[in-house]
């Protein structure tokens, strides 16, 4: 994959057959065509104008992916263009490793790999209610900073880089900067109700602490109604085997075009951002001594602060905290924290 992209992985280490890949992303494209080929109104509204030409578009790009695919199947990667890179990243990103729109706490059926999901619904239901956006009042520049997650009977969990937006140190612990205030949503979805009742909403009433060496932060919370969600399972041990492991994140992937090449995320993600999405992948390396786990999950920018679970029991494995393109996601092994003063002071749901 070229610099540039939000893809972290490559083909060859996404899809086990990049033929099949290829067949799979055909027929979806002939279908999608049938469907759409009845004539367009002559005096088509501007935003039904613009929806065909994104649709128009997702097809000459992901044609130029399976053209791409096929040329790599046969040992002719040399000869791939610029189009053909492109779509074959984004095929990685809707196929491979997918950023899944969530709505209604829930979300839709995927093909290939992916359809595993589907016999998992139930438990990644209860994760999704769990995890929200943190928002902040009173902040010069921003409205919402990152993901945070229920880990303690009333705990939210996210990263340093999250928390430092809104907290100051005061010498003795941390406390909140004069004029600021955050809390945790954990709607905002795409298309979602507004959540004037605050039924999914919960202020952030006290900062328990930020974390000297990892990029972590644990904030106190209060529903502003009714009662909080029963906290999410966290790792106390490594799982069996790290490298390989399917994984997923929740969280809300925003605008990057500070680490991204603008148009090409723009033309992946339909400028659909800041809003909950399931994405899933894999875990692919624990860094020894660093406390430090990749993983190649389609994140961006807003992520910041989300769970990385493990899709075998859904206990959260990691605290994702960056990334860099073509190499990979960056997380903090929990099960290495178990015995953190930091986080036992705020009673850590470990399981």
């Amino acid at each position: 994959m070229r610099d540039g992209s939000p893809v972290a992985t490559g083909p060859e280490q996404v899809f086990g057959n990049l033929l099949a890949v290829a067949e799979r992303v055909r027929k979806g494209l002939e279908w999608e065509i049938s469907e759409s080929s009845v004539e367009s109104p002559g005096g088509e509204a501007p935003a039904g104008q613009i929806a065909r030409f994104a649709q128009e578009e997702r097809a000459r790009v992901l044609e130029a992916g399976v053209s791409g695919l096929e040329k790599m199947a046969a040992g002719r990667g040399a000869d791939i263009d610029e189009d053909e890179y492109f779509g074959v990243e984004a095929i990685v990103l809707l196929e491979g490793r997918p950023a899944i729109l969530i709505q209604g706490q829930d979300f839709p059926s995927q093909q290939g790999d992916w359809a595993v999901l589907d016999g998992a619904r139930t438990a990644i239901r209860a994760s999704i209610a769990r995890v929200g956006r943190v928002e902040v009042s009173g902040h010069p520049d921003l409205d919402w900073l990152g993901t945070a997650f229920l880990v303690g009977p009333d705990v939210v969990m996210t990263n340093r880089h999250v928390a430092t937006e809104f907290t100051r140190s005061d010498g003795a612990g941390w406390t909140f900067r004069q004029g600021l205030a955050a809390r945790v949503d954990l709607a905002e979805e795409l298309g979602g109700p507004v959540t004037g009742d605050g039924a999914l909403s919960y202020d952030v009433t006290e900062v328990l602490g930020i974390h000297a060496d990892v990029d972590l932060a644990l904030l106190r919370v209060t529903p502003s109604a009714g009662p909080l969600p029963t906290p999410l399972p966290v790792a106390a041990e490594p799982p069996g085997e790290v490298v390989g492991r399917p994984v997923y994140v929740i969280g809300y992937p925003a605008w990057d075009g500070r680490r991204n090449e603008p148009e090409s995320m723009r033309r992946i993600f339909m400028d659909v951002y800041n809003v909950k999405r399931l994405q899933p992948g894999t875990a692919t390396e624990l860094l020894p001594g660093q406390l430090t786990m990749k993983h190649d999950c389609s994140t961006l920018g807003g992520n910041s602060g989300s769970p990385v679970f493990d899709l075998a029991d859904h206990r959260v494995l990691g605290l994702h905290y960056g990334g860099r393109y073509r190499s990979g996601n960056f997380a903090v092994p929990l099960w290495q924290l178990t015995d953190d003063p930091l986080l036992a002071r705020a009673g850590i749901n470990w399981a």
